[in-house]
Order: C-alpha cells, then structure tokens, then sequence
C-alpha cells in the first residue's frame, strides 16, 4: 500500500497516511518515509505504540546511528538504561510530577527556546523523533520553524554574506542564557561544536539556515556583530507565517529533520499537568547508499 501524506503548512509539515511503524523494516517501506522527510522536514504519524525497544530500532533502521552524548547525560543518569532515549517528560524516576525548583525541570525550560536538537555535537543530529506517551488535557504545544523557507526568502545579497560562515553551538551556552548553572566539571563535558550557518541537504541540495538557541557566536564575524546577525536570523526564521505548531494527541510519532527546522516547546502547567515523551535523534553521520543526485 501506498504511503500518503497531507501537507500541515503551505511550505513544510505532513500527516502520514495510516501506517504501524513497528512493522516498517524492509528499504521499500522505510525510503517513501526517508523522501517525505526531504520534502516536508516534519512528519506527523497518528496511533503508534510503539515500546522504549521499538522506537530505538525504529530510529536506527530508518537513519542509523544514535545521539547518545545528550547534554541532560551530564547531570543524571538515564532512567530507561539508553541514552539515545531522551525523556521529554515533566516526572521524575519516582513516577511523580517535577517540583518546580527541581534541577532537571530548570534544565529543561530551555527547551522553550527555539532549538535544534544536537547541534552542540559533531556529528550534529539528523532527524529527532518523539512519541507521545501522556498528553495534558490543557495545550502543550510544540510549534516547528522552516528554516529552508527562510533561507529562500532572504535577499540575495544576504545569503551571499552568509556562504562560508562557522557558528559555534553549545548547550551550556542556552542553559546559561536563562540563568542555569552548570559545575565545572559539567562544563567541561559541554565544549559544544561547529556547525556552518547554511546547509544543504545531500539527497537534494536544498539548502536551510541552521540555526539553534546554541548558537553562541559566529567564528568568523566579531562576537557583537556576530550575535547581532544571529538575532536578526532567527527572527527572521521564526516570523507566523514559517511556523507550524502542532497540538499533541496521545499516541503521536513526530519525526523532524533537524538541518531543515527548528523547534520550541510552548509553556503550560508542566506542575500541575502529566506530559511524558520519549525522543531519539539519529546522527548526520551520512551514508552514501542513500544519498541521491538531487533533481
């Protein structure tokens, strides 16, 4: 059966068609998903029940290696025993909701921010998936930014002044701009990495900004005029009109390409109100075989 998609957003963004991801294994059910992914940056997959194990192997089938040097690695050990399954939830290992001073809650505000998730490493991360386990009844939004639109609707001149350019990205840097304190010797396991500002996709050579609230600096402008040019860019990127939001629904599977969006979750009672996630991020660690010649 034919995999069909329903586009979310005039530029980017798609529900799939009814599918059972945990029985998606052979290339030719896993490519059309690889290929939506190129097209649409976000798609949306309703009904999956998909286990711990499950979505892992989901992730490492469809993209193939994992993010396992999360930032939120330094501060605690995992609860589910694999750090490549980030736990997006407001509860801790006892099962009961965050305080509102809890360490890992304060972490996690960051992710109020607009963000794309791993940047801070090398090999930055690819395509981030997150299913949702429990869903508040009150809005607990995730709204996605198009970072390939806006780069096409910048002035010529402008993305001309951007080819080459080398941002520095690191997690503490986003941590820090909210007041967060990190030990010293957290600090030294959050060195960050360097990413350039303009990417192309290899499979067909669109190309994006590639932005993050770990964007600290750019290498190669000075750091006032440097971080004045990030600020316009990312306000620039995250105008209404290159922005989807999503409302989450219990069973919800969003994968994202990372390269091509960014992202942000929106507040809600997170003291008060249950949410529990669990997110994989594979790597852009790249892999000829499914690299096509663009278009």
């Amino acid at each position: 059966m034919r995999l069909e998609f329903r586009k979310l957003h005039p530029s980017f963004g798609a529900e799939a068609g009814p599918i059972d991801l945990r029985e998606v294994h052979d290339e030719d059910a896993l490519e059309p998903i690889r290929e939506a992914m190129d097209r649409y940056a976000v798609v949306v997959f309703r009904k999956q029940r998909l286990s711990n194990d499950e979505q892992i192997a989901f992730a490492t089938r469809l993209d193939g290696e994992l993010h396992r040097k999360t930032g939120i690695s330094v501060l605690q050990k995992n609860r589910f025993g694999d750090e490549a399954l980030t736990d997006v939830s407001n509860v801790g290992p006892d099962g009961e909701l965050l305080e509102s001073d809890a360490r890992r809650r304060l972490y996690g505000l960051a992710n109020r921010l607009w963000h794309t998730d791993a940047s801070f490493q090398d090999p930055r991360g690819r395509y981030s998936m997150l299913a949702a386990l429990v869903v508040p009844e009150v809005a607990a939004d995730t709204e996605f930014a198009d970072m390939r639109t806006a780069y096409d609707t910048l002035p010529a001149g402008t993305k001309a002044s951007l080819e080459g350019l080398r941002v520095h990205h690191s997690i503490a840097y986003s941590r820090q701009t909210l007041g967060f304190e990190f030990s010293e010797e957290e600090s030294g396991r959050l060195r960050g990495a360097v990413h350039p500002l303009v990417l192309a996709n290899p499979r067909n050579g669109r190309r994006s900004l590639y932005l993050a609230s770990h964007a600290s600096r750019i290498l190669d402008r000075p750091v006032p005029d440097g971080r004045l040019l990030l600020r316009d860019l990312m306000e620039h990127a995250t105008r209404p009109e290159l922005v989807y939001r999503h409302s989450w629904r219990t069973g919800d599977f969003v994968i994202w390409d990372n390269r091509a969006t960014m992202h942000r979750a929106r507040p809600f009672e997170d003291t008060v109100h249950r949410r529990e996630m669990r997110r994989v991020t594979t790597l852009d660690a790249g892999d000829p075989a499914r690299v096509a010649q663009p278009a």
